[in-house]
């Protein structure tokens, strides 16, 4: 498994990611993350965790298959659900695509903004350039 970098608070996540193996080890390290108990009324639900985790899986691989491969995962635990961050070098916005029927993708930005709130891209000013898409799932 590759390594990558994390940073953590009991509310807060920080992942650099890179690599075909980027997404697996991104819902690995944000299940860990989010089943970890916290003081946190109420608890984050079972199918929220599920949401959350679908949602990161989705957003990183297309960061991964779409940019440079390198990107980086931000979670942030709010009383009402779960801020999901990821942050890539490109510029440019995810477009939405029909999705395939045989296994050829198209479902994951669908599939985002059907399952999250708050969906927004975000781009960076200055160097270096990019964006990142934000994300809340309700918990």
């Amino acid at each position: 498994m590759p390594l990558h970098s994390v940073r953590s608070t009991p509310t807060t996540l920080h992942m650099a990611l890179h690599g075909q193996g980027a997404a697996a080890d991104a819902r690995q390290a944000a299940r860990a993350f989010l089943e970890r108990p916290v003081d946190r009324d109420p608890p984050l639900r079972p199918v929220a965790l599920d949401t959350a985790l679908l949602v990161i899986s989705e957003l990183v691989t297309n960061a991964v298959r779409h940019t440079g491969g390198d990107c980086a995962l931000d979670l942030h635990l709010r009383a009402d659900g779960v801020d999901v961050d990821v942050s890539d070098c490109s510029s440019a916005e995810p477009r939405p695509r029909p999705p395939g029927h045989r296994g050829e993708g198209g479902w994951g930005w669908h599939l985002v903004n059907r399952l999250a709130t708050e969906v927004q891209i975000r781009h960076h000013d200055g160097e270096p350039a990019g964006k990142t898409i934000h994300a809340h799932v309700p918990g």
